[in-house]
């Protein structure tokens, strides 16, 4: 029987040499190949991160496309998520291959699909290539990368240079070098690292370094994995700001001065802070059901639309794709911009966040504090349960039949389901819990005024669930 297969959040994910395989690997992409050919598509970029096995499956990917007539541009060497999808733009191809599991363990890998536009492929045609996946490859022999350059279906791409020339258009490092101030950057073992040491030289760097097996830790940027980025800060007061992305660089994780974490939450409000207030940019604001209200607040504020989707970046990507969304974001770090693709960019939000500090001459808690100004003050945190398939099933379905009244002493007001199950326990507090759609894990989330509050909250939700 074949492996099912199925497409999270963002994309195809699986444990290496279990059920991310080469075999099935030339599943996925000869449905990649068949979606294309149904809809005339004739040009895929296709890159991989630093994870185990790359080059393998995208050399794999690429002989299927290939034995389909299907043109190839390939990254020879490790590249980011966003220089694939800037590279699908750039080079006007048809569609985006990336062979990474973004923050996952490094035991996994993954498959993502990206679009002519330059962002996640939307929803719908996710579930068209899902529905085309077979049970087994039908190719009995897969050509030879000899073969398919020789016909011209196999070509290298130089993404990161793509990449970093966009980049440099875009920003003046410059000014960011000269009043910025020190940045740390922590790749985590991941595929920004290259490019930050090309366009921010004299940061210090953490995590720089080839390693997939990424000494057993998943590249998720949030601070229980940055804790030494976070303690190199404290211990340096030259430097003004930590950056860290995961492993596909298409997440952010940011420290202020002092070493303490902030969130995307408070990124995505800095973000649009800093395109509407200083930049007098204008446009809707599109952000996921688990991250922070206060976004809401600050829209209304600014009176700018906003929507609300499901958890999942390819939700944003899709408006972003037939609206003018000036700032999009998810709270597992995914972040977007007006001006840039629609793709989470990791790199290209830092250098954002530096150009505020730059422009006004604040310190990130400067810019968090002019946050505060506008919206309040608040604070987010988040646990993932490690816990048997049996526990998880038992909890999703108490929150379907609305069995919990409290969790300890904060009692339930409302309860929203867009995605998940968002509990209001009291003016702008909430808990929400929601399962993972690319890990075994049951996530649940906290707003409080106060980090030692939502500390309390998070506790008291997992004894009352588990």
């Amino acid at each position: 029987m074949a492996t099912p297969i199925k497409f999270g959040t963002d994309g195809w994910r699986a444990i290496i040499a279990d059920d991310y395989t080469v075999e099935n690997v030339k599943r996925v992409a000869e449905a990649t190949a068949r979606f294309m050919k149904q809809h005339k598509m004739k040009k895929a970029v296709i890159g991989h991160d630093c994870r185990f096995g790359g080059l393998l499956f995208v050399s794999t990917t690429a002989r299927v496309l290939g034995a389909y007539g299907i043109k190839c541009h390939v990254a020879s060497d490790f590249v980011s998520t966003p220089m694939v999808s800037l590279g699908v733009v750039k080079l006007k191809a048809d569609l985006g291959v990336v062979i990474t599991a973004s923050h996952n363990p490094p035991t996994y890998n993954g498959y993502k699909l990206k679009a002519a536009y330059g962002g996640p492929m939307i929803p719908s045609d996710i579930a068209a290539v899902e529905a085309l996946i077979p049970d087994a490859c039908t190719l009995d022999q897969l050509p030879s990368i000899n073969d398919l350059v020789q016909k011209k279906l196999f070509v290298d791409a130089a993404l990161e240079g793509i990449y970093l020339r966009h980049v440099r258009k875009n920003f003046d490092l410059k000014s960011i070098k000269q009043n910025a101030g020190k940045l740390a950057y922590d790749a985590m073992y991941g595929a920004g690292q290259r490019a930050v040491r090309k366009l921010l030289p004299r940061s210090v760097f953490m995590r720089c370094d080839y390693n997939p097996g990424m000494h057993g830790q998943a590249p998720e940027p949030i601070h229980r994995n940055l804790t030494g980025l976070s303690d190199l800060i404290r211990k340096n007061p030259k430097i003004t700001a930590g950056l860290a992305n995961d492993g596909d660089a298409d997440r952010i994780g940011m420290y202020d001065e002092d070493g303490n974490f902030v969130d995307s939450h408070h990124l995505l409000l800095i973000l649009l802070l800093y395109l509407y207030k200083y930049k007098n940019m204008r446009g809707k604001v599109v952000f996921t059901f688990s991250v922070t209200d206060k976004m809401k607040k600050m829209a209304e504020k600014f009176g700018l639309p906003y929507e609300i989707t499901k958890v999942g970046f390819k939700y944003i990507a899709e408006i972003m794709t037939r609206e003018d969304v000036l700032v999009g974001g998810e709270e597992s770090g995914g972040l977007a911009v007006k001006g840039h693709i629609p793709e989470r960019d990791g790199i290209w939000m830092g250098l954002l966040v530096l150009e505020f500090m730059a422009v006004t001459g604040k310190t990130v808690k400067g810019l968090v504090e002019e946050v505060y100004k506008e919206v309040g003050a608040f604070a987010f945190d988040r646990d993932d349960l490690h816990i048997t398939e049996a526990q998880k099933q038992a909890v999703i379905a108490a929150c379907n039949n609305r069995s919990y009244k409290s969790f300890g002493p904060y009692k339930i007001e409302k309860v929203d389901d867009l995605d998940g199950w968002k509990f209001i326990v009291g003016g702008e507090k909430w808990i929400m819990i929601r399962a993972s759609g690319t890990e075994p894990v049951l996530r649940v989330y906290a707003q409080a005024d106060t980090l030692e509050e939502t500390r309390t909250m998070l506790d008291a939700a997992k004894a009352t669930i588990l």
